[in-house]
């Protein structure tokens, strides 16, 4: 019997023009997961519905859409070698992308507006040393790299006007495992690069708080909300959210303390929507919601939760037991949306 992935394949081979997203079902978000002893990256729709299902050859950490081919890029997790350029489409691998000798993949990336360049983190093998991979897209070329500015760098976000932001989470690694090495020591930053690659500006956080590492960022404003994953003393009751935009200091957002110790010192992803940011910890097993401004306005439980997106009103999140749930808003109560075949990794990703 013929299948509706067989025959997509087939009418992809008539080299069929101009496919967008559409093509593929408008799905909203991106998301890795493992269904039995298989790993996947799924398109979901907005209703928390799989639009399609792709193998993928190991654990995924994060994932980029390109903004008008129904293609992603599909990460490791950190430190890592392969990612794979998917066609969403037909479910085809169409690139296997290898960092160079030295190089590892540091489990995320982010298309050019005009989806000609991917930008992939990535760190110096020894020394875990910040630099970001440059690729066309035509072919997936490597055609240059470009400094952080830091140590480990993670996640990534392109501002309107072209400038990349960059999470250096200030982590160095072994490079044959996720052993760490310099905790001790250790300091995290955000980066502006220009366009072209130039570093710009570089925002740390007090001394005091060296051990916090900047991991993940959703953009808010003219820059970025940043998730914490604290390296320190889990006595210690500090923040797990900032906010930075260039030009101006690091902003931590405070909180009660049973509500930071909920959280287990780990905030492990981050979505911004209608004036709310919303962190979760997939350790503590919670999401917590803050206004724009740093005010703390709720905090939702749910085991193993971590992938969080933008949802039409408020936002979505997924489990490690394949659950997807939405909230509405700050004080609503997490709904079910559905109960998936995954179980769901670290983080869903927009399209669009």
């Amino acid at each position: 019997m013929a299948t509706r992935r067989g025959f997509l394949a087939g009418l992809a081979s008539l080299s069929l023009p101009g496919l967008g997203w559409a093509d593929v079902g408008s799905p909203a978000w991106l998301a890795a997961g493992k269904e039995g002893e298989d790993y996947v990256l799924h398109g979901l729709r907005s209703d928390g519905e799989s639009l399609f299902s792709i193998p993928l050859p190991a654990r995924g950490h994060a994932a980029a859409a390109h903004p008008l081919r129904p293609e992603a890029v599909a990460f490791a997790r950190r430190p890592g070698v392969f990612a794979i350029v998917l066609d969403c489409f037909t479910g085809a691998i169409r690139h296997r992308l290898t960092p160079p000798e030295g190089r590892q993949f540091n489990g995320h990336g982010a298309f050019s507006a005009d989806g000609a360049l991917l930008m992939t983190s990535e760190v110096v093998a020894e020394g875990s040393e910040g630099r970001i991979g440059i690729w066309e897209t035509e072919t997936y070329r490597r055609i240059g790299e470009w400094r952080t500015g830091g140590i480990g760098p993670h996640d990534m976000k392109r501002l309107a006007d072209g400038r990349l932001i960059v999470a250096n989470g200030g982590i160095q690694t072994d490079p044959s495992d996720r052993t760490t090495l310099n905790l001790d020591t250790m300091r995290s930053n955000l980066a502006l690069l220009s366009p072209s690659g130039e570093i710009l500006e570089v925002a740390e956080l007090e001394p005091d708080l060296h051990q916090n590492s900047l991991r993940h960022l959703a953009l808010v404003g003219e820059g970025v909300a940043v998730a914490l994953q604290w390296q320190g003393d889990l006595s210690d009751p500090v923040p797990l959210l900032a906010r930075w935009e260039p030009g101006r200091a690091i902003t931590l957002f405070e909180a009660a303390p049973e509500e930071i110790y909920t959280m287990k010192g780990y905030a492990g992803s981050i979505a911004a929507n209608q004036g709310m940011i919303a962190i979760s910890s997939p350790r503590g097993g919670a999401v917590m919601v803050f206004g724009e401004d740093g005010t703390p306005l709720a905090t939702h439980r749910r085991a193993d939760i971590c992938g969080l997106a933008a949802l039409e009103q408020g936002f979505v999140a997924s489990d490690g037991g394949g659950g997807i749930w939405a909230l509405g808003g700050a004080l609503d109560p997490l709904r079910a949306l559905r109960h998936g075949a995954a179980s769901w990794d670290n983080h869903m990703v927009a399209i669009g």
